[in-house]
């Protein structure tokens, strides 16, 4: 691209800019939606005892989050290079009537094979929800403004995280399970009539046809690379035949996507934004973030239920301390973005707090405090916050906006895959060190409890057996926490190397952000 271009580009954006009152409107519309693709999950979790209770099937329980899951990670490029193709404000549009269609039918579900059939349309249509929402910002708010906009993301995420086990059982409780669903349609309906008549956006058509072979070999890839760390260790053995062939099929495919994507006239992930490296750092640390926010997310309620005997109906505000750092640090470095254009050192502290947090974590055991424990959440959240944000606004940033999808598409799946790997292996860890302490302490014929264990099922236990599962669990979780720490470290190293590029919608076009851009094309 031409400096001319560039700068017309840049003057185009400013001129195509909203209002600031109607920009508000559409994050509100987006904030919605984002919401609804969060907050799922949250809610679904908390009513799974009451639907297998009345549905039956408890041997496919967990495919009823799996088959969501799925759906999801292998939609999310789709939805981005559609988006980029046909326009972004249709692609967003049908991404949340298919998550509507999906949450109606989930709702009427007669059994769990319905039911997992249901949730896999739900989440085709939650693939493109976050990505639409991160593209279509992208798209409205040129990135040296973004900034101020990062703690509304960080508050849904909050909200979704504390108060979804909160609401799914109040909503189990008083209205039954299937309003779990339900509750989704009259917040998709103000989230469609909003961006129906407040979202503009410039019309697009499809340059050429869609990737169709570049799309399958990539569903492959990722279905298979999720299903080995949802699997593995748990369901079946690492060294199965099974799982050995899932790693055979997953690998197979994304090389032959890879090369596919070489050849292919309108690829799927265009492999020249890779030659960005802000693109490409960015796309790591998010792995990195998803495989340590998730994973402590997993083990912190479970220390604090089976350690410290707190209780799980409020499992959500268990995570306060982390959830509002998490929040406020978020807050605090967009304002700093957007006022000075400087955002390297971020992803540097966020680094360093996540890896000093997530040690400190480790050190607990039997004998720490709840109050010691919020204190370590919230540094692993402080952590957080200077990363969630961050990485997507400086992967869009090192793109042109013609791949605004496909870059928050990849930038999305990468977290994702990263909390997928993070749960798998941080739990297997767990596992592993639980049995062997429980082993050591009580002999390898002993029947060892399940590691979900609530307050009132851990007192109901002999005196000697809770002590040694106790223990089990402080050195389970040590174990996890260390390798978090660990990650933590790798996204330092990471962002060092990060290139502070001028950021879009500054005062004017600087040389080094045309350089960016040319990186991308000609590297």
């Amino acid at each position: 691209m031409s400096e001319t271009g560039e700068v017309a580009q840049a003057t185009a954006g400013a001129k195509a800019e909203p209002q600031p009152r109607s920009v508000r409107v559409v994050l509100f519309a987006l904030m919605i939606a984002m919401l609804l693709a969060m907050l799922d999950n949250m809610i679904v979790n908390t009513a799974m005892p009451t639907i297998v209770g009345e549905l039956g099937g408890l041997e496919h329980l967990s495919w009823v989050v799996t088959a969501y899951t799925l759906a999801t990670a292998a939609s999310t490029p789709i939805w981005g290079k559609v988006g980029d193709m046909y326009g972004r404000k249709g692609a967003f549009l049908a991404s949340i009537v298919i998550f509507l269609i999906g949450s109606a039918l989930s709702g009427m579900a007669q059994d769990m094979g319905q039911l997992i059939g249901f949730r896999a349309i739900q989440g085709l249509g939650a693939g493109g929800l976050m990505v639409g929402v991160m593209a279509i910002i992208g798209d409205l708010i040129p990135p040296r403004e973004r900034g101020k906009y990062q703690g509304m993301m960080a508050g849904v995420m909050a909200v979704a995280m504390i108060g979804g086990p909160l609401v799914g059982g109040a909503i189990t409780d008083h209205l039954g399970w299937r309003w779990t669903f339900y509750i989704n349609l009259p917040l998709g309906a103000v989230a469609l009539a909003m961006v129906t008549t407040v979202l503009h956006l410039p019309k697009k058509r499809a340059r050429g046809r869609i990737d169709y072979l570049g799309a399958a070999l990539l569903t492959v890839g990722i279905i298979s690379i999720v299903l080995v760390t949802t699997w593995g260790g748990t369901q079946y053995d690492w060294t199965s035949a099974i799982v050995m062939e899932l790693i055979f099929v997953g690998v197979a495919a994304l090389i032959g996507f890879v090369f596919w994507e070489t050849k292919a006239a309108e690829p799927i992930v265009p492999l020249h934004i890779f030659r960005s490296r802000n693109f490409t750092l960015m796309s790591i640390i998010g792995f990195l973030t998803g495989f340590v926010m998730f994973g402590a997310m997993l083990f912190l309620p479970l220390f604090q239920q089976s350690v410290q005997g707190a209780s799980a109906t409020n499992s959500g505000l268990l995570l306060m301390p982390m959830l509002l750092a998490m929040m406020a640090v978020s807050l605090v470095a967009g304002r700093v973005t957007t006022t000075t254009g400087k955002y390297k050192i971020f992803p540097i502290m966020g680094g360093v707090l996540m890896s000093v947090g997530l040690y400190l974590l480790s050190t607990m055991d039997v004998d720490t405090s709840r109050l010691m424990t919020g204190v370590y959440m919230a540094v692993v959240g402080a952590g957080m916050g200077f990363l969630m944000q961050i990485t997507m606004l400086v992967a869009q940033n090192s793109v042109e906006m013609k791949d605004m999808g496909v870059a928050s598409s990849s930038t999305t799946l990468f977290r994702t895959l990263g909390s997928s790997f993070g749960v798998s292996i941080m739990g297997a860890l767990f596992t592993s060190k639980v049995q062997d302490e429980m082993a050591q302490r009580m002999g390898k014929g002993v029947s060892l409890p399940s590691a979900q264990l609530d307050a009132a099922s851990l007192a109901r236990l002999p005196e000697k057996v809770r002590d040694a599962y106790q223990y089990a669990v402080a050195a389970g979780t040590h174990g996890g926490f260390l390798l978090g720490a660990v990650a933590g470290l790798a996204v330092i190293v990471a962002a060092v190397f990060v290139k502070e590029v001028a950021l879009r919608g500054g005062s004017a076009p600087t040389s080094s952000a045309q350089d960016e851009v040319k990186t991308v094309e000609t590297v």
